[in-house]
Parts: structure tokens; sequence; C-alpha cells
């Protein structure tokens, strides 16, 4: 049923091949978003890098999810505001807004997001979350039941990290692809990056384990004449989310929760009980049946406290990853996050996403 992402149909622009000569300063295993972005501040920073790609750039959880660009983390803000302070809170989303605005290009469009109450009780919690964000000064208006963010935007996250990739080959990082590492030890570099997200590496031991694979699918239709939707839009907590490209076609996802213990795997492939679930709420959706075009699934890092996991492992590696469905935006933020503490930049937020945090768990 899988199909090649919609996302990687579009036409990748040629890369300059840079070369370091001799050991790098730092090797980045990851070749998504949150890699190539880390590759290219490094670089710009100075430090030589060389970055690895197992499969070809942007071809993993970078070109293989909804496309929705987001500010703030995985959790509600008002549930943020409970569990990390007000102001730790109110600093960690608009850090993430920040880098929301720095998206700006032909990769992305300014639309806002609006977030659906299925039923009462998800329209009680928004009103909580947009309350909070309210308070704290944050742009956001309640339409109905809904919750709408028009700071938010719709992304083509594989044209987005191309287009990273191609600034970090012109600020002089080795881009090496098809090029799987599979043991920290034979990189030859002074710091390695794991940036994989969800995608079991196995590069991080112990923890690793506590970023739990979890699979998201796909399908995409063929373009409609009718604009029926101007945002991504998504709802009954994150299960259903869709959105109309500027093309007209519709891109849906979601649904993890019809068949939710066989969702939580690292296999890359669609299954007909998702599949299934999208083509009818697809059909309910727009009232007609049009053609599929194309279905993926991909692998995101779910983790159990809902916040990223970046920073320092141990005395010569690093991790950024764990985005709990949320990595386009900050993928972005945590790959600079991850390369200004390395150039021994001043970096508060990095405490908040303390990779060993997790290691006082047994693995998943």
């Amino acid at each position: 049923m899988a199909s090649r992402p919609f996302w990687l149909d579009a036409e990748r622009p040629p890369l300059p091949q840079a070369r370091v000569s001799g050991p790098a300063d730092v090797a980045v295993v990851g070749g998504g978003i949150t890699g190539c972005a880390c590759a290219l501040a490094l670089a710009e920073g100075g430090l030589s890098v060389v970055l690895h790609e197992a499969r070809g750039l942007g071809e993993g959880a970078s070109g293989r999810n909804g496309g929705f660009a987001l500010r703030g983390g995985a959790m509600p803000y008002d549930s943020a505001r409970e569990w990390l302070g007000a102001g730790r809170a109110a600093e960690y989303w608009a850090w993430t807004e920040r880098y929301l605005n720095r998206m700006e290009g032909d990769a992305f469009r300014r639309t806002g997001s609006l977030r659906i109450a299925a039923d009462e009780e998800e329209a009680a919690e928004l009103k909580l979350e947009y309350e909070a964000l309210r308070e704290d000064g944050f742009a956001v208006e309640l339409r109905g039941d809904h919750l709408f963010h028009p700071t938010d935007g719709s992304l083509h996250p594989a044209r987005f990290t191309w287009q990273l990739a191609l600034r970090a080959a012109e600020a002089g990082v080795e881009i090496r692809e098809h090029s799987r590492v599979t043991d920290l030890d034979d990189l030859d570099a002074d710091h390695m990056v794991v940036a994989t997200d969800g995608y079991p590496s196995g590069l991080l031991g112990r923890l690793e384990g506590s970023i739990i694979p979890t699979r998201g699918q796909m399908l995409g239709t063929e373009p409609i004449p009718e604009r029926l939707f101007e945002m991504p839009h998504y709802g009954r907590h994150g299960y259903d989310y869709w959105q109309q490209l500027d093309d007209g076609r519709i891109v849906a996802g979601g649904f993890r929760d019809a068949d939710l213990a066989a969702e939580f795997t690292d296999v890359e492939e669609t299954t007909g009980t998702i599949q299934s679930a999208l083509e009818r709420f697809l059909l309910d959706l727009l009232g007609r049946e049009v053609r599929i075009t194309h279905r993926w699934a991909g692998i995101f890092g779910f983790v159990p406290d809902l916040l990223p996991v970046v920073g320092r492992v141990d005395d010569r590696s690093w991790v950024a990853g764990g985005y709990s469905g949320h990595g386009n935006v900050l993928g972005l933020a945590c790959g600079e996050l991850v390369a200004d503490a390395i150039l021994g930049r001043d970096v508060p937020l990095l405490e908040l996403f303390d990779p060993l945090r997790l290691d006082v768990h047994e693995p998943v």
C-alpha cells in the first residue's frame, strides 16, 4: 500500500561537494531538519563538520510528516505552565515562536492552524489553554469551540530540509548520504551528534530506549478544485490532522488510536487498519470519494514527559531528538541549540531538555 511520501516528489536542488580534510571537529548523524540545522550552525561557528545520513537527505521523519509548523511543544500550554512553571513555559513557547518566524521562505506558508474540539471535554481543555496563552501574552483566538493559532503555518518539510542542507554544504559541511553509522567509535571527530529523532540508531545505548519509536501514517489525494481548508487542522488531541496544499490536494494523517499498540514501532510501513480509518475520515471530511495518490509512514520519537531530548550524553557524544510529533519547528530549534552548546555559547533552555533526566528509567 505504501508509496513514496508526497513531499519527496519535489525537485531537490543539487549540493556542492564540500570535503573535510583530516578529523572533523563534529560528526552529525542524521540528515533531517535537526541534523542539517545543527551542521549549518556548527559550520557557521567555524567548526569542521561531516554529516552522515543513512538514506537520502530528508527521507526520514523530515520527509514523512504532515507538514505542520507549530509553535510550542507537544504538551498543551496550560499543562506546560503547571509542569515547568509559568516563566519557563513562556520562555519555551517564545523560543519556538522565534524559530517558527525564521522558517519564512518558499517552503513555508503563514496560514495559522486550527485545533478542533471533537467533544465537550476537548472544548473545555482548549478554553483552558486559550486562557493560559492569553494571560502570558501569546497571540491566540477562540473560534467557537476551536483554538486558532495565528503564528503557525504549513511547511514543505522535505524542501525546507534540502534548503538547510544546501546552506550547510555551502558553509563547508561534508554531507555523506547513504552512509549508515553503526558505532560512534567509527567516527573520526572530536564530538558526535545523534540527530535521528525516533529512528533507532543503536548509538545511544540505554538512553535510546527511553525515546519510543512511534509510527505516523498519512495519505495524499489528487488536487481538488474547491478550496476547503485554508490552514492545517488537527483534533482529537492530535490523533487527526489534515491540510489542503496550494495545488488543492489534501494530505491527512493520524488515527494511531485505531491500532495504538501496533503503532509503537520502528517499522516504516503503512497498514490496512490505519489506512482504512484515514480513508473513512477523508470520505466524511469531503463528502465524496477522491483519488488517493500517495500513502506513507514515518517514525517519530515519543518521550513520556513530552519534552525533547537535547544535550550532552557523555564526553564526546550529544543527542537532539524525541520531539513527540512536533519535529518541524523543534527540529530546527534543537539542532541549533545543541550546536550552540558545542560552540560554548550560553544555552539556558538546554537544562530543560537534559538527556540524562531519562537515564533513571529502564529502557522501554
